[in-house]
């Protein structure tokens, strides 16, 4: 009779069920949730006005392809995933180039325009921040239809989550001409109501098994270049509105206590704040130091307030280096600066993730 050696099988069951566990890091997939900081691609598949799947957008993407994403290039999920190893991009949830076994290891279901308020999503026609988590309930099932129960649970639970969201319920929503929320809360209490809907939200994707996240704070809102040209016509002069800068400082004070608040009271949790504003701030207040050379306009036409349909192939001003620019169009950052940002992440903050 033949002797078998069984040992190559073993070998072969321990690469195959055992390694992808081990070797892939403890970051097997990157989840996102949130607005245009983090969407790359979800608003191209609903009925929106903001949306960003044409020229310029996109130029210093892969085969220069405008995708939706907010920026010339790749935007902080495509390189926090690049940098635990896994895809240099993150695929959105809605978008049919994609399906269930590119999104086992990274997916994004952001959606340009969101916040946490709910009234926030209205003001565009935007995914409110409850239909993200309902499309993320979804993808769980189809995450263990692919790969079981056991390697689903696995991932669930090591993903790192991504929220970024927050900006456009004050600029959008609060402080936006007509507010009905400016109407009902003063600043401080609208900073309350926020911050209520961001522990809700944490609590609902932990509940749902998320335990790594990293939750992201308000940058300097106040000096975006749209904000910077609203205080030109208010004959405030070409700053920065300190208002709305020290609306975003307040409200990532109250985010960092939510945070130390929740790693002690949520077993398992650990959630860490991802808080861009310094980092921003030293770009306008001192580009050169970065390697940049304008930051008070953006790179797409005037630079003043060009976004979404604004910023087009069609427009003749836009830049033909975004690299020498913090900002991409009156809203949002140029790949470059979303790189240098990123590094400063996984250096300070995300590295305990690795």
């Amino acid at each position: 009779m033949k002797a078998y050696n069984f040992m190559p099988c073993i070998i072969l069951f321990f690469v195959q069920i055992i390694i992808p566990f081990v070797v892939g890091g403890k970051v097997p997939a990157i989840i996102v949730f949130g607005d245009s900081t983090v969407d790359t691609g979800n608003n191209n598949q609903i009925l929106t006005v903001l949306k960003s799947n044409f020229p310029p957008y996109g130029r210093d993407y892969y085969d220069n392809k405008a995708t939706g994403r907010f920026c010339n290039g790749r935007i902080p999920p495509d390189f926090i995933s690049e940098a635990f190893g896994l895809r240099p991009f993150v695929p959105a949830y809605l978008d049919p180039m994609y399906n269930i076994t590119d999104f086992a290891v990274g997916v994004c279901f952001a959606s340009a325009g969101t916040g946490y308020d709910t009234a926030t999503s209205h003001v565009l026609n935007v995914m409110p921040i409850w239909k993200e988590i309902e499309n993320y309930k979804e993808y769980q099932k189809r995450l263990e239809a692919y790969v079981g129960i056991q390697k689903s649970k696995y991932i669930i639970e090591e993903a790192l989550y991504i929220v970024s969201m927050g900006t456009n319920d004050f600029l959008e929503n609060y402080f936006a001409m007509q507010s009905v929320r400016a109407f009902q809360y003063t600043t401080e209490q609208y900073r309350g109501f926020i911050i209520g809907h961001v522990e809700n939200f944490i609590k609902e994707i932990y509940q749902l098994g998320a335990r790594k996240i990293s939750l992201t704070g308000l940058p300097p809102m106040g000096c975006l270049p749209l904000e910077r040209a609203a205080n030109m016509l208010r004959g405030q002069g070409d700053t920065c509105n300190n208002d709305y800068n020290d609306c975003a400082l307040k409200f990532n004070e109250m985010l960092s206590a939510l945070i130390q608040k929740l790693n002690k009271e949520l077993p398992g949790i650990r959630i860490a704040f991802a808080n861009p504003y310094g980092i921003i701030l030293q770009m306008v207040q001192n580009p050169a130091s970065f390697g940049f050379e304008v930051e008070r306009i953006a790179c797409c036409g005037t630079g003043l307030f060009e976004m979404s349909y604004l910023c087009n192939k069609l427009n003749p001003l836009t830049c033909p280096d975004p690299n020498k620019y913090v900002f991409w169009d009156s809203f949002h950052l140029t790949q470059k600066t979303n790189q240098i940002i990123t590094n400063s992440l996984m250096k300070n903050v995300l590295h305990q993730f690795v």
